[in-house]
């Protein structure tokens, strides 16, 4: 696949991408898909009968197939609907990545240009540990995307019967280290892990165990959950 993201970048996504995909299931499922309306004076969203307190991240341009990050554009500097992208970009300084300190960020060396804009967003969901992301389609070439920064919005906890999917689901996005993926998972959740060659067992908040088996080339070779059982040392 071509792309412009560094390799620090993808590496920082892939820690966020089990959790980050699990949490948005929950947060659509709390805001399904409807009208919606926005403030940003007062960083306030409305859709499908529910309003949230957000922050605005960024916008893609479709027809320049480029982002903007909110606290770069000229509309939006210095004001509260800024900040979940000032603490983005404040991350992207202390760790040095420049997709999140650069002020315009070019996609179009991407296959999908759109599809890195969602990458952008989501991986910034993981950094700031939000609830999940919003896209809007604000004008004909703009999307905007927005942050829930409210506590009304469930947080996912794990899951004995969904796991499986989630950790595969998680180690597809990127393709790269399964075990970054179940580390960044296990880390997220603050799970009582243990780690052997080829292995990482977790303790889950029920009571049981998830054991996930890597094979020589890291790629997730199963996922077996014991509901119930003790959680590992």
């Amino acid at each position: 696949m071509t792309t412009t993201f560094s390799e620090p970048f993808l590496r920082l996504t892939e820690a966020h991408s089990a959790w980050g995909a699990e949490q948005l299931e929950t947060f659509n499922a709390f805001l399904p898909m409807g009208e919606w309306s926005a403030d940003l004076g007062q960083c306030l969203y409305r859709q499908s009968g529910r309003e949230l307190r957000i922050s605005l991240l960024g916008t893609f341009d479709t027809d320049e197939r480029s982002w903007l990050w909110a606290w770069a554009n000229p509309g939006f500097q210095g004001t509260p609907v800024v900040r979940a992208a000032e603490e983005v970009r404040q991350y992207g300084e202390a760790h040095g990545l420049r997709e999140f300190t650069e002020e315009l960020i070019h996609l179009a060396g991407h296959d999908d240009p759109r599809l890195a804009a969602e990458n952008l967003a989501f991986t910034a969901m993981g950094v700031l540990g939000a609830a999940g992301y919003i896209g809007v389609q604000a004008n004909p070439s703009a999307r905007a995307y927005l942050v829930p920064d409210d506590p009304q919005v469930p947080r996912a906890e794990p899951d004995a019967i969904t796991l499986p999917r989630v950790l595969l689901t998680g180690a597809g996005l990127i393709g790269g280290s399964a075990r970054h993926v179940v580390d960044g998972y296990v880390a997220h959740h603050a799970l009582p892990r243990r780690e052997a060659p080829g292995r990482i067992s977790a303790g889950l908040p029920d009571g049981g165990t998830v054991d996930v088996l890597f094979d020589d080339l890291d790629r997730i070779a199963s996922v077996r959950v014991n509901t119930g059982g003790p959680a590992p040392a």
